[in-house]
C-alpha cells in the first residue's frame, strides 16, 4: 500500500501543484492589498475569519483538504460517476429557481449557512468537463457524425442555458470555452468560423450606422461576385450562396441584432455592451426590463472601466509598491476584490509585475496542454483540454474586461478573485486532472 502511494506521489505533476500554490498565494495577497486597513494587527485579521482575505485563506485550506482527498482517490471513480455528477449538477442548477438566494440580481446561489453560499453553475463546470470526457471516451462515439456533434454541443450548452435564466450570463458564456475542446476533438471549423463571423457582424452593427453597414455588406458581395465571375459562370450555385449569405448578413444586422438587444438582453446588459464601443443605449427600447435594472445604467459601467484603467495605468512600469496603490487602496475601483482584482496587482507591481504574473498563467496553461497530449486515455485527454479551455477563457475575458476590451459580465480571475465557489471549482478541476495524469498509463472509459 505504501509503495503504491509513493508511486502515485511520484507520478503527480508537482510543477502544476507549485504553480497552483503560487497563484492562490498571489490571490490572497491581492485581496489583502485591497482590504487591509493601516494600524490594524494584520496577523489577527488574517485569522479572524471576518475579512475577505481571511475568508479566502479559509477557502484555500478547505481546497487543500479537498485536493488531498482527490489525489488519494481512485481515478476510475471519475469515469464511473461522470454522468451521475453531471445530472446532479443540472438538478442543483434547477434547485436555485426554488431555494436559491439572489445576490446582485442573480438567483444562482444556494445558502449553506454561516454566511457561505454555493453557486451550482460554478461547480457544474467540473461536472460538464467530466461528462464531456465520458462521452468522447465511449467506443460508440463517432464525432464525425452529426448526431454525436449535437450530443457534445448539448452537454456543453445545457448548463449555459440554465445560467442565462439565472441572470448569470457571465457564467453562461464561460461554457462556450468547451467549444475549443469540441474543435480539438473534430468539430468542423466552419462552425467556429460562423460563430466568429457573427460576433464580428454584431460589433460592426454596434459601431456603424445600419444603412452604412448594409451598403458595405452589399459592396463586399458585389466585389466578391466580380472576382469570382469566371467560377460563377461554371457553377451558378456559388452566386446563389453569395446572395443568400448577403441576405442573411443584412437580415441579422437589420433585424436580429436589434431584436436581441431589445428583447433578449436586459437593459443593463445592452448598456454594458454598447458602452464598450463608446455608444449609448436607449433603455426605452428595451422590452425585457427587470426590477432594479435602472441602477445598471451607462454611468456606473463607464465608471467601473474608467477607474480600472486609471488604476492599471497608474502602476506604470514598476508599480506603486506593496500597499501603496492610491486607486485600489482608496477603493475607487468597484468590485476590486472579485471581478477587478487584476487592477490591484497591476497598480502595485506595474507592467513588470503583470508580465511575470501572466507568465505564470501561461506556463500553467502550457503545462496542462502538455499533460493532455501525453495521455493514453481519451477520457483524460478531453478532460485536460476542458480544464485548459476553462482557465484560458476566464483569464482572457477577465483581463480584457478590466481594460475595457470586453463588457463587464462578472467573470472571476482563476485562483485570484475572491470567492469560495470559484476557488473550489478551479481547485477541483486542476487536482482531478493531476489525479488522472498520475494514472496516465491506464485506459479510462
Amino acid at each position: 500500500m505504501t509503495n503504491a502511494n509513493n508511486s502515485s506521489a511520484r507520478s503527480i505533476d508537482w510543477i502544476v501543484v507549485w504553480l497552483y500554490a503560487m497563484l492562490t498565494a498571489i490571490g490572497i495577497l491581492c485581496i489583502f492589498m485591497v482590504e487591509y486597513k493601516p494600524g490594524t494587527d494584520w496577523m489577527q485579521t488574517f485569522v479572524s475569519g471576518k475579512t475577505n482575505y481571511s475568508k479566502q485563506l479559509i477557502f484555500t485550506g478547505v481546497c487543500a483538504i479537498v485536493a488531498i482527498f482527490i489525489l488519494l482517490a481512485d481515478s476510475k471513480l471519475f469515469t464511473a460517476f461522470a454522468n451521475l455528477l453531471y445530472a446532479f449538477g443540472i438538478l442543483l442548477m434547477f434547485a436555485t429557481f426554488f431555494i436559491g438566494k439572489s445576490i446582485n440580481g442573480s438567483k444562482s446561489w444556494i445558502p449553506l449557512g454561516g454566511g457561505f453560499n454555493l453557486q451550482p453553475a460554478e461547480l457544474c463546470k467540473i461536472f460538464t468537463a467530466l461528462a464531456l470526457a465520458k462521452f468522447f471516451s465511449r467506443q460508440e462515439t463517432d464525432f464525425s457524425k452529426l448526431k454525436s456533434q449535437i450530443i457534445g454541443v448539448s452537454i456543453s450548452l445545457a448548463p449555459a442555458v440554465l445560467s442565462h435564466f439565472q441572470h448569470e450570463d457571465g457564467l453562461a458564456l464561460a461554457y462556450l470555452s468547451f467549444f475549443l475542446v469540441l474543435y480539438r476533438e473534430g468539430l468542423p471549423p466552419q462552425i467556429l468560423i460562423l460563430g466568429a463571423s457573427f460576433g464580428v457582424l454584431v460589433v460592426a452593427t454596434l459601431v456603424l450606422e445600419p444603412n452604412t453597414l448594409a451598403i458595405i455588406l452589399t459592396a463586399i458581395a458585389v466585389v466578391t461576385i466580380y472576382f469570382l465571375r469566371k467560377t460563377i459562370k461554371r457553377n451558378k450555385n456559388i452566386l446563389m450562396f453569395i446572395v443568400l449569405l448577403w441576405g442573411i448578413s443584412v437580415g441579422i444586422q437589420k433585424f436580429a441584432v436589434p431584436y436581441i438587444f431589445n428583447n433578449v438582453f436586459e437593459c443593463y446588459q445592452s448598456t454594458r455592451i454598447y458602452s464598450m464601443v463608446g455608444k449609448d443605449y436607449d433603455c426605452n427600447q428595451n422590452n425585457h426590463k427587470t426590477k432594479g435594472t435602472e441602477k445598471h445604467g451607462k454611468k456606473p459601467d463607464d465608471y467601473n472601466v474608467r477607474q480600472s484603467k486609471i488604476a492599471i495605468g497608474s502602476g506604470e512600469i514598476l508599480g506603486s509598491g506593496f500597499l501603496k496603490g492610491t486607486q485600489t487602496r482608496g477603493k475607487y475601483v468597484p468590485e476590486q476584490h472579485t471581478d477587478f482584482i487584476f487592477t490591484s496587482l497591476a497598480e502595485a507591481f506595474g507592467l513588470v509585475g503583470c508580465v511575470i504574473f501572466l507568465s505564470i498563467y501561461l506556463f500553467l496553461l502550457y503545462r496542462i496542454i502538455a499533460i493532455a497530449e501525453r495521455q493514453r486515455s481519451t477520457f483524460s485527454r478531453v478532460y485536460a483540454y476542458s480544464v485548459a479551455s476553462i482557465i484560458f477563457f476566464h483569464i482572457a475575458v477577465n483581463i480584457c474586461m478590466t481594460i475595457g476590451l470586453f463588457p463587464i459580465i462578472g467573470i472571476p480571475l482563476p485562483l485570484i478573485s475572491y470567492g469560495g465557489s470559484s476557488l473550489l471549482t478551479f481547485s477541483i478541476l486542476i487536482f482531478i486532472l493531476l489525479r488522472l495524469d498520475a494514472d496516465r498509463q491506464m485506459i479510462l472509459r
